[in-house]
C-alpha cells in the first residue's frame, strides 16, 4: 500500500512538515439504518494502516466474540464503540475518526442511521465538507437516505458522494447500481443538486474502496478514496470581509486589554480598520497576539487574541468587523428549522438560542411551511414534531449580528435549547432578517405607566390565578376583585372560558393553542398593567414555561401567581361543569390532568389549599397577603401627572 504515508527513517520533524502541508477534508457517513457505514469507516482506517497492533489485536478478538461476520474482522467495531452500539449492531452516537494519507488529511464523522438519532447526524453534518450518502444496494433509496440528503443541503454541503454499498450481495450486477444512481438523481434534481458522484462499492469486501474492483470492470469511475484524495473543497470563507466574534474579552492586568476569537471570514492584520457591531464604533488593529507571538496577519480559522488602538467598549457576543463591510443586525429572522426533540415545537412558547457565544430568548411563530423529505413538497402545519424540518420566523429579544447561513455557517446557525430542562431541541439555519425589524420602533409617550398608576392611586399589578380545571380559580378571583373594587381600586378580571368567546376563540386544546392562549392573555396583562391597573387572569395556564414568560413581560414585583392547589380527585369530584366526565368518556381531547399534563408552579406567591381553604378565606388571605406586602399601594417614587 505505498498510497499511503509509512514513518521510516525515525526524522520525526520531517514527518510533522509533511502533515501540515496537507490540507484537511472533513466529511460524513450517513444514510439509512444498516447500510455500512461504520463498516466503510472502519474499511477506510484499516486500508490506511492508521490501526496500532494492539487495536488490530483487539478488533480480532472483538470480531470473534460479537462481531457479525462469522469470526472474519468486522470493521464496524472500530466505530461502534458504545455498549449499546455492539450489542444491536448499529450506529447511536457521533463518531469521530482522523486518518491520512500522502495527499490528504481526513476528519470523517460516523453518524448514526435511525431516525430518532437524526439529531446526531445534523451535529456531523454542521461542520464538514463533504457528505457520502450510503445506499444499501438490496434496498435503494430509502426515506431516511432522502431526509439525511436533504439536511446535508441544508447545511451547505454542496460535495456529496452516492456511495451504493453491499454489490456483493447484489452479485455485483451493473442494472441494480443504475437503477439506484437513477432514482437517487431523480431525487437530488429537485434538491438543487446536480453534481454527485455515485460509486458502487463494497465496504466489507473492499471493491472500490481504495483500488478497483475487478467484479465491477464495468465501473470506470473513481474509487471512493481517490475521489477523496482529489476532490476540491472549496475556498471556504477566507476570501470574504473580516468577521471575528469575540468569544472573550481578555483583560489579565490593567496594561493589556484584548479581545478573543475564532476568525470565521476573511483575514486581518495590524493596521486594519474595524468597526465592533452592533454598537458601529471603530478603531484600528493594534496586535495580533497568540501563545506562540504576535502575528503578521490571521486568517479565517485561526483563533487569536486582537488588541485595539482605541479603548472601545466591545463586549462577548460581539463581532469585529472590517470598517467598511460591517454585518447586519437584526432581531427577527426568517429561519429554517430541524426540530429534535420528542415534544413538538409550540409557538409563542418561550425558548433560548445559542449563536456562537450568545444565548438568548426567543419564540416561533407558526411555521410557514414544513418539508416532506420525500416529495420536498412544502407542507401546511402548525408546529413541528420529532426531525420535521420547516420554515419558521423568530424573534428575539436583542438584536444580534448575523449573516445569512448560505453565507457564513458561524455567522448565521444557533441551537435551540428548552429553558427548563436545559436540553438541545431544534438547530436552526437564518435565511434572512425581516424588514419589519429595523421598522418597527417603540413610540415615545408623555403618560406612562407611573403617571397612571398614580393617577389611580395603586401600583398595577397581574395577579395570576393558575390551577386544574375545577379548582375554584375564577370563584376566588370573582371574590377578590369585589373586595378589590369596594376597596376603591380599579380592576379588570381575565377569565379563561370569556377570553375564548372573543380573544382566543379561534383556538382549540392542543398543546401549541394552549401556548399561544396564554400568550395572547399574557399580552393583554402586560397592557393593562401599563394601563395602571390591576388585573386578575384566571386561566388552567398549565405550563410553567407560559407562566414564566408572563411574569417576564412585566417589571419586578407586578406579577403575583397564585397557585389554587386542587387535587385531581377533588377538582373531578366538584366537575360542574361535566368536563371531567366527558374527558374520561374520550368527548374532550387535550383535557389538563386527564390527557395532557399541569406543571405545577415550583416557587409561586401564594399557595392556596381548596381542601382546607374555603373560597372566602382564600379571597381573604390573597387580600391580606397583598396589603401586607404593600403591593396595592402606589409607588412612592411616582411623582404623579406630568406636566403638558
Amino acid at each position: 500500500m505505498s498510497r499511503f504515508i509509512e514513518f521510516q527513517g525515525g526524522d520525526v520533524e520531517a514527518y510533522l512538515r509533511s502533515q501540515e502541508e496537507r490540507d484537511l477534508l472533513r466529511f460524513i457517513t450517513c444514510g439509512s439504518v444498516d447500510d455500512g457505514k461504520s463498516t466503510l469507516i472502519g474499511r477506510l482506517l484499516y486500508e490506511a494502516k492508521m490501526l496500532f497492533e494492539d487495536q488490530l489485536s483487539a478488533l480480532e478478538a472483538d470480531s470473534k466474540r460479537v462481531g457479525t461476520q462469522g469470526g472474519a474482522l468486522d470493521f464496524a467495531l472500530l466505530v461502534d464503540g458504545l455498549a449499546a452500539e455492539r450489542e444491536q449492531g448499529i450506529t447511536i452516537d457521533v463518531a469521530y475518526r482522523a486518518f491520512t494519507t500522502d495527499k490528504r488529511k481526513f476528519i470523517v464523522a460516523d453518524t448514526p442511521g435511525h431516525e430518532q438519532y437524526t439529531r446526531n447526524m445534523a451535529t456531523g453534518a454542521s461542520t464538514a465538507d463533504l457528505a457520502i450518502i450510503l445506499i444499501d444496494a438490496r434496498k435503494g433509496v430509502l426515506t431516511q437516505t432522502r431526509r439525511h440528503s436533504f439536511i446535508a443541503t441544508l447545511l451547505g454541503i454542496r460535495n456529496i458522494v452516492v456511495a451504493v454499498n453491499k454489490m456483493d450481495l447484489m452479485d455485483y450486477r451493473r442494472d441494480v447500481f443504475e437503477a439506484i444512481e437513477a432514482d437517487y438523481r431523480a431525487f437530488a434534481k429537485n434538491l438543487g443538486l446536480e453534481d454527485f458522484t455515485c460509486i458502487p462499492l463494497s465496504a466489507l469486501k473492499g471493491d472500490n474502496v481504495i483500488e478497483p474492483s475487478e467484479a465491477m470492470a464495468w465501473y470506470h469511475g473513481p474509487t471512493l478514496m481517490a475521489h477523496l484524495e482529489s476532490v476540491a473543497i472549496g475556498d471556504g470563507p477566507s476570501d470574504g470581509a473580516l468577521r471575528l466574534p469575540v468569544q472573550w474579552v481578555n483583560r489579565p492586568n490593567q496594561a493589556f486589554r484584548g479581545f478573543s476569537g475564532n476568525v470565521v471570514a476573511g483575514m486581518v492584520k495590524p493596521g486594519d480598520e474595524i468597526r465592533a457591531v452592533p454598537s458601529g464604533r471603530t478603531s484600528k488593529v493594534e496586535r495580533i497576539v497568540t501563545y506562540d507571538g504576535d502575528l503578521a496577519e490571521a486568517t479565517a480559522g485561526q483563533a487569536v487574541t486582537v488588541t485595539l488602538e482605541d479603548e472601545i467598549d466591545i463586549s462577548r457576543g460581539d463581532v469585529i468587523c472590517a470598517a467598511a463591510s460591517p454585518l447586519a443586525v437584526a432581531d427577527k429572522f426568517e429561519t429554517r428549522i430541524l426540530w429534535m426533540d420528542d415534544e413538538e415545537m409550540l409557538p409563542g412558547r418561550p425558548y433560548l438560542i445559542k449563536a456562537g457565544p450568545l444565548t438568548i430568548p426567543v419564540t416561533f411563530e407558526h411555521p410557514k411551511h414544513k418539508v416532506n423529505v420525500n416529495t420536498l413538497e412544502h407542507v401546511a402545519a402548525k408546529t413541528l414534531g420529532l426531525n420535521e424540518i420547516g420554515v419558521v420566523n423568530i424573534d428575539l429579544d436583542r438584536a444580534i449580528p448575523f449573516a445569512p447561513y448560505d453565507e457564513n455557517r458561524h455567522l448565521g446557525s444557533f441551537v435551540v435549547i428548552d429553558r427548563f430542562s436545559n436540553n438541545t431541541v431544534g438547530m436552526g439555519l437564518i435565511n434572512f432578517a425581516l424588514r419589519r425589524a429595523s421598522n418597527i420602533h417603540w413610540q415615545a409617550l408623555d403618560v406612562n405607566k407611573a403617571s397612571r398608576a398614580a393617577k389611580a392611586g395603586q401600583k398595577p399589578t397581574i395577579l395570576w390565578f393558575t390551577g386544574l380545571s375545577g379548582s375554584g380559580k375564577s370563584t376566588i378571583a370573582n371574590l377578590v376583585e369585589k373586595r378589590l373594587h369596594a376597596m376603591g381600586h380599579i380592576t379588570y378580571l381575565l377569565d379563561g372560558d370569556n377570553v375564548r368567546h372573543g380573544l382566543n376563540k379561534d383556538l382549540g386544546f392542543t398543546d401549541a393553542d394552549r401556548v399561544e392562549n396564554i400568550r395572547r392573555v399574557a399580552e393583554v396583562a402586560r397592557l393593562m398593567v401599563d394601563a395602571g391597573l390591576i388585573v386578575l387572569v384566571s386561566f388552567i395556564s398549565p405550563f410553567r414555561s407560559e407562566r414564566l414568560m408572563a411574569r417576564e413581560l412585566v417589571g419586578e414585583g407586578e406579577f403575583v401567581e397564585i397557585f389554587v392547589d386542587t387535587p385531581l380527585a377533588v377538582a373531578e369530584s366538584r366537575d360542574v361543569k361535566g368536563l371531567y366526565a366527558k374527558a374520561r368518556r374520550g368527548e374532550i381531547k387535550n383535557f389538563t390532568g386527564i390527557d395532557s399534563d399541569y406543571e405545577v408552579p415550583q416557587r409561586p406567591e401564594l399557595r392556596l389549599d381548596t381542601t382546607t381553604l374555603s373560597s372566602e378565606q382564600a379571597a381573604q388571605q390573597i387580600i391580606s397577603h397583598l396589603t401586607g406586602a404593600g403591593r396595592l399601594s402606589p409607588d412612592s417614587s411616582v411623582n404623579g401627572a406630568p406636566d403638558f
